[in-house]
């Protein structure tokens, strides 16, 4: 129930947003259907940004910026409305090569450190401990810290494998680079589907094996401090894929953001 809620709670709120810009009068709409017809965008999913697969790595030369060669109003900002952290995202349009381990270790750092991490813990906690998501963690203030340090270990821990330890390894870019125009359904499909599909450093598309592994192994993980009553199959794959469709509803979110923020609350997408 309370991975449900969460779960309800983004969707809702991604759905509402893609709604508003869709129904958008004028200029937003016109230019929309515009675009729609470019021949650019009728290559069949799941291709990934063609700038990415221009790069090659240097390791000797200084990373060039995730926002580098985007346009100023398609820019991904590092935080999204000054509460939800961005920093996987790399704008549409922008050229950044790989990233390298220092790099990914510091994305996952700044994912499970910012004080929106403790934020969105806390509440969720207090929605566990009131549903009684686990009722052998108690209830009050002992139910609420036990859900709180399991809460924050689940995300810091997948964070780690998801955006550093097996990217590194396994050579895939665990960044978000968003499409930035066409036809709402397709950047809609694309931005979820990037849960499954990766660039590797060589700019090719690949399996993502460090998002669908790292989540699992983040799951088998969690057996050790939650209950035992919740260490079953059946548990761990309700909670594995909740966290990948929280990812896909993310990643959908980031990229429809700088839309939203022009042309439903015509404002600076990156303030």
């Amino acid at each position: 129930m309370h991975s449900f809620f969460k779960f309800s709670l983004c969707g809702c709120l991604v759905a509402a947003c893609t709604l508003a810009l869709s129904q958008q009068p004028g200029p937003a709409r016109e230019a929309a259907t515009s675009l729609s017809t470019e021949s650019e965008f009728t290559s069949s999913l799941p291709d990934a940004p063609e700038p990415q697969q221009t790069q090659v790595k240097d390791p000797n030369s200084k990373q060039a910026p995730a926002n580098e060669g985007a346009p100023q109003r398609k820019q991904q900002p590092k935080r999204i409305l000054g509460i939800m952290p961005n920093y996987r995202a790399v704008s549409a349009g922008a050229i950044p090569p790989p990233p390298t381990a220092k790099q990914a270790f510091k994305i996952a750092t700044q994912n499970s450190f910012d004080y929106s991490s403790f934020v969105f813990v806390g509440l969720t906690s207090m929605i566990a401990e009131g549903e009684e998501t686990h009722p052998s963690l108690g209830k009050g203030v002992p139910g609420f810290w036990a859900y709180s340090w399991r809460g924050f270990v689940d995300k810091v821990d997948g964070n780690y494998w998801v955006i550093f330890a097996l990217p590194t390894v396994l050579h895939e870019d665990e960044r978000y680079y968003a499409k930035g125009y066409g036809p709402i359904l397709k950047r809609a499909a694309y931005s979820s589907s990037r849960v499954m599909i990766t660039p590797n450093y060589k700019g090719h598309n690949t399996l993502n094996i460090a998002e669908l592994a790292g989540r699992g192994i983040a799951q088998g993980i969690a057996t050790t401090y939650y209950p035992s009553a919740d260490r079953s199959a059946g548990a761990l794959a309700q909670k594995w894929g909740y966290a990948i469709m929280r990812d896909a509803m993310t990643n959908t979110f980031r990229e429809f953001w700088p839309d939203i923020a022009e042309h439903v609350l015509h404002r600076n997408p990156r303030s």
